[in-house]
């Protein structure tokens, strides 16, 4: 049985409407701040994609109208799921824009997990969003990925752990700082922009490092903004494996 649900947010972003739109409306914008890697065709009626480890989603561009409105809708599946986006821009004083989204769409028999991670999840996204506008404007980030199982590992220890590889305390909170020495990479050295009961989000010099943790599985959300990340994505992975292990 499918129900149906919306979730709406807004933010005020330290970007112009220009370049807000071209960090939601193209697909090196969104590998920027989101999720995977992201194709937008610029056009009403044009494709969308995101893959997140080989895990492709496919839209349609459903409303296209640069600097104002963003609109995606997935197909419908043989259940009757599907998802819709709506984004919504408009300039304020000061080259500041507001930035409203409505994420919409048919879930489940497992909804309410569903939705209740959709719902935690959207203000992470924009404050990711937000911290690309104000810290890397005009720079496109290289999208990292990486996952691990982590079996039947209660979750307080699966956060001991990254906390420890994190050089953080147990408790770590925004102003934190963060290190990691990952084999085969720079060290890690940056402050801590998020923390909650799931996601660590780290912002360095040359980058957005987010680790997310959850029960039998523990992921990895990167975005790269160096000159060096071609072995970036194996080196991350062995360093998530050698933290479960």
């Amino acid at each position: 049985m499918t129900h149906p649900f919306e979730i709406g947010q807004e933010t005020t972003l330290p970007a112009s409407p220009e370049e807000v739109w071209e960090a939601i409306a193209t697909g090196p914008g969104i590998d920027s701040w989101f999720m995977g890697r992201n194709e937008v065709e610029p056009r009403e009626g044009g494709a969308a994609a995101m893959d997140i480890g080989g895990n492709r989603q496919e839209a349609q561009v459903t409303a296209y109208e640069p600097g104002k409105r963003l609109a995606t809708r997935t197909g419908t599946d043989d259940d009757g799921r599907f998802m819709a986006f709506e984004y919504l821009l408009e300039g304020r004083d000061g080259g500041s824009t507001v930035l409203r989204i409505v994420h919409s769409g048919m879930l489940g028999d497992n909804w309410q997990d569903e939705y209740d991670a959709l719902r935690r999840g959207w203000p992470f996204h924009l404050h990711t969003l937000r911290e690309y506008l104000a810290h890397f404007p005009g720079r496109t980030g290289i999208p990292v990925f990486a996952m691990a199982p982590s079996g039947e590992q209660p979750t307080q220890q699966l956060r001991a752990a990254l906390t420890r590889a994190l050089s953080l305390p147990s408790d770590a909170a925004v102003g934190a700082r963060a290190h990691a020495e990952p084999i085969g990479l720079p060290p890690l050295d940056g402050e801590v922009t998020w923390a909650d009961d799931e996601r660590i989000e780290v912002r360095t010099a040359d980058g957005l490092y987010t680790f997310h943790h959850a029960p039998g599985v523990v992921l990895m959300f990167h975005h790269l903004f160096g000159p060096d990340t071609d072995s970036a994505q194996a080196a991350w992975q062995q360093w998530l494996a050698g933290l479960i292990a």
